[in-house]
């Protein structure tokens, strides 16, 4: 019983901490936003209970570096069947999905990464770029604008939005 309620107090001290962290990061504080955003990627990227987990995942995210996709599919595949509940393994797969272009298969991952975390801003924007490969050219854009409006500082958004819109006029030329 005791390692229940040890497990729900980190579970609550790790969701407490990226409420702040999610609401600072809404602030738009100039210089202050990356720090934000690499304190919230180490949470997401730290297991909350599992320290071999969160082996596992860095182990598949140097695969990814390296570039051998099928091997950091393979181990984010592992970790996922060993914690279907850790939104950043799901995101981690739906990024090699998108590399290996089983673009499908990615938005699937990602529809799972936010049902976990709705606040990943980085799943949105993968998913206006696995959008923009699926020419769901909407949605791409709803995505990014979600992404942005969860982290105003994010860049990426503004861009391809951009991109986006100049995409859509050009096809209706």
């Amino acid at each position: 019983m005791i390692i229940l309620i040890s497990t729900f107090s980190l579970a609550t001290d790790r969701d407490h901490e990226l409420n702040i962290l999610f609401d600072e990061l809404k602030k738009n504080i100039p210089n202050r936003s990356f720090e934000i955003e690499q304190k919230i990627w180490l949470i997401w990227s730290t297991h909350p209970t599992d320290e071999k987990l969160t082996a596992r995942l860095e182990e598949g995210s140097q695969f990814v570096r390296d570039q051998n996709y099928t091997k950091a599919k393979d181990i984010f595949t592992e970790v996922i069947n060993l914690d279907q509940s850790w939104a950043e393994a799901w995101n981690k797969r739906a990024t090699v999905l998108y590399m290996l272009g089983e673009f499908q298969k990615s938005q699937d991952d990602i529809d799972q990464v936010l049902a976990l975390e709705q606040r990943h801003f980085g799943a949105l924007a993968g998913q206006g770029l696995v959008n923009i490969q699926l020419k769901n050219y909407e949605k791409a854009i709803r995505s990014y604008e979600q992404a942005q409006e969860i982290y105003p500082a994010m860049r990426s958004p503004k861009i391809m939005i951009k991109q986006i819109e100049e995409l859509m006029k050009q096809q209706t030329i």
